[in-house]
């Protein structure tokens, strides 16, 4: 099959406009007929599920949280992208919409982009009106500031807090509709598989993650908003709660899989500093708005940052990309500070970081500026390592951040199967093969503010979906209870994490920043192999009928595990080099990456075929109209 988007004909800058008034409606005294499941409760997922409370919907809600306000979008720091122009810098949609399409290295569709652009000034007030606490200029309007892959000011921040203030002000507005009974939450649940009815969404099965009981809840249709699968490489910049499990769940029900190989290697982040950790800790983008990346000019430089001389530095970044200096995109930014390091000039522990310098934004903008604008991130910084950034360089590598790759969808963020919603970072729609800064939250509050209410409309409005046969949410139940059952029962002497720590290891060095056919063809060697061991060797203690975290955790890398050969597959079959999807055998003369426009200008989205089976593949065609693929260059 080939998938098919439903794009609106006509000017891509009418096409949102054209589609809403196609669409059919649902009459808002109809409206609390129909229930609405949203499975996860971060930006996405709770703007979603309170907008369409607000609408008149009966919405269930579910996170694997104690609250909503622990879902991972309340560690976003720098800031959300809005097309205003307040800075007078020669913004607008229209550029917004070209730096969006251009940073994701002409691998995004090009309407799901544009609407994204229009809806992200109408965000900006939404969330004013909530009372989001952005940054103010002196005389009271709201602050911009720059962030990678864009020459304008156009990100709008609150400290390095932007995630948890705009998450606080989704949070009020879900809150307020569970207060008036138009939604219930279900916190401490985990879905964990979808039931189905005649090829459509019909509930989803959880488990009670503090009795273990398990649960079926049915609906007239089913939404995704769970987030990414970072964790897919143990160390990730992710919470450690992050998973695929509901996306991976419905793809095995016929829900393709988009460019899973699309993983985005963020460069800010504090360096690996041993075994015993488990996840990593971003630096937010925005530093580098003021902070300056270099290393030392010579290989074997151990010394102090102070005694190496303005001479002897060698700011890369500003070297090679003058144009953008220290604000190119992630993609470029972090295979920049690997290229470094493997040339052994890299600083701290083993080599691997760069400095991140704030002594000139210092001395330019005086110790205050500097501190009303990131001390919240200097002290986060100060208490991991032990060193004071104001006087030290900060030592940053990149780390795995976001994924850019999800759930296949169409215009309306509906998934191959019919009723069941993708919004946010679990679908792959708009950011191409490299996430610009600052555009997740942009992408997760259009989803579930602006898009999905309106779009989940013209499908419930087709008809009464009917009852939900007791025959469908007993086989769910089932099949839940098997492999709780499965995992329980084999009793090995490993542990969970050990087999996460190793799964991600190999992803990381074979299928992480850079990418070779050979080291890809090894891990479809080694995945498979320790996948086997795994169901022969993991230890699970305790039962099914309680709190069991080392359960939630084995069903968790049980679906990392088959996501994780998925995404080496899709590496090996995209033989050319695109945003975070860097082939070494696909570079040209100066180490950049170099895209295969005539063969690989597709999305591809895979099929499962079966326990065992290869998976299939199926291409949308990425036609692009407005924005002209071209050499990406930041020079």
């Amino acid at each position: 099959m080939t998938p098919n988007a439903h794009v609106p004909e006509g000017p891509i800058e009418k096409k949102w406009d054209t589609r809403r008034f196609e669409m059919k409606l649902v009459n808002p005294a109809n409206k609390r007929k129909y229930k609405v499941i949203v499975v996860g409760s971060g930006l996405a997922g709770a703007s979603a599920a309170a907008s369409m409370a607000e609408l008149g919907y009966d919405v269930d809600c579910f996170c694997y949280q104690d609250s909503p306000r622990r879902a991972h979008s309340i560690a976003a720091q720098g800031g959300i992208n809005a097309a205003k122009n307040y800075r007078n810098d020669g913004d607008s949609v229209h550029r917004l919409f070209y730096d969006t399409v251009k940073g994701g290295d002409f691998r995004a569709r090009e309407s799901n982009v544009h609407r994204l652009a229009e809806i992200s000034n109408q965000i900006i007030d939404q969330c004013v009106a909530q009372g989001v606490p952005f940054a103010r200029e002196y005389g009271g309007l709201l602050d911009n500031r720059s962030f990678g892959g864009a020459q304008v000011s156009r990100t709008f921040y609150a400290r390095g807090q932007t995630g948890q203030q705009l998450l606080l002000g989704a949070y009020q507005a879900l809150m307020r509709q569970v207060d008036v009974g138009n939604i219930e939450l279900h916190a401490r649940h985990e879905m964990l598989d979808l039931i189905m009815v005649d090829g459509k969404a019909r509930g989803v099965v959880v488990r009670d993650l503090i009795s273990g009981e398990i649960k079926s809840y049915t609906a007239d249709a089913v939404v995704l908003a769970t987030g990414g699968y970072g964790n897919v490489y143990f160390l990730s910049t992710n919470a450690m709660g992050s998973n695929v499990t509901a996306a991976w769940r419905a793809h095995k029900h016929g829900a393709l899989f988009a460019n899973p190989c699309y993983t985005q290697i963020h460069p800010t982040c504090i360096p690996v500093s041993g075994d015993h950790q488990s996840k990593l800790t971003l630096m937010s983008e925005s530093l580098r708005n003021d902070g300056r990346v270099w290393v030392p000019m010579e290989r074997g430089d151990t010394r102090k940052a102070a005694d190496i001389p303005e001479d002897e530095r060698d700011y890369y970044l500003e070297r090679i990309y003058p144009a953008f200096g220290n604000l190119v995109p992630r993609d470029i930014a972090s295979r920049a500070a690997k290229n470094v390091c493997d040339e052994g000039r890299g600083v701290g522990p083993g080599g691997l970081g760069v400095y991140l310098d704030f002594t000139d934004a210092i001395e330019r903008l005086g110790l205050d500026s500097v501190k009303a604008k990131y001390d919240n991130l200097f002290q986060m910084y100060e208490r991991i390592t032990g060193e004071n950034p104001y006087a030290t360089p900060m030592r940053i590598y990149p780390a795995v951040h976001y994924t850019m790759g999800g759930l296949w969808v169409d215009y309306d963020l509906e998934s191959t199967i019919p009723g069941m919603f993708v919004v946010g970072e679990a679908n792959f729609s708009d950011h191409g093969a490299n996430r610009l800064g600052a555009s997740a939250l942009m992408q997760g509050l259009a989803d579930g503010y602006f898009v999905l209410p309106s779009t989940i409309g013209d499908y419930l409005a087709r008809g009464p979906a009917g009852a939900v046969p007791q025959e469908a949410i007993d086989e769910a139940e089932t099949r839940v209870c098997e492999q709780v059952e499965k995992l329980l029962s084999i009793d090995g002497d490993r542990t969970v994490d050990s087999f996460h720590r190793e799964l991600g290891q190999i992803m990381w060095e074979y299928c992480g920043m850079e990418r070779t056919e050979e080291g890809l063809r090894k891990a479809l060697e080694l995945i498979p192999a320790l996948r086997e061991e795994f169901w022969q060797r993991v230890k699970v203690p305790g039962s099914g009928d309680d709190l069991n975290q080392s359960l939630e955790k084995a069903g968790r890398v049980a679906d990392f595990f088959e996501l994780a050969e998925l995404m080496v597959v899709d590496a090996l079959h995209r033989t050319e080099s695109c945003g975070g999807h860097f082939r070494a055998e696909s570079q040209d003369a100066d180490g950049e990456a170099l895209r295969d426009d005539v063969n690989f200008s597709y999305v591809g989205a895979w099929e499962w075929a079966g326990e065992g089976e290869q998976p299939i593949l199926h291409k949308e065609a990425l036609e692009f109209a407005y924005v002209k693929p071209s050499t990406r260059s930041y020079k």
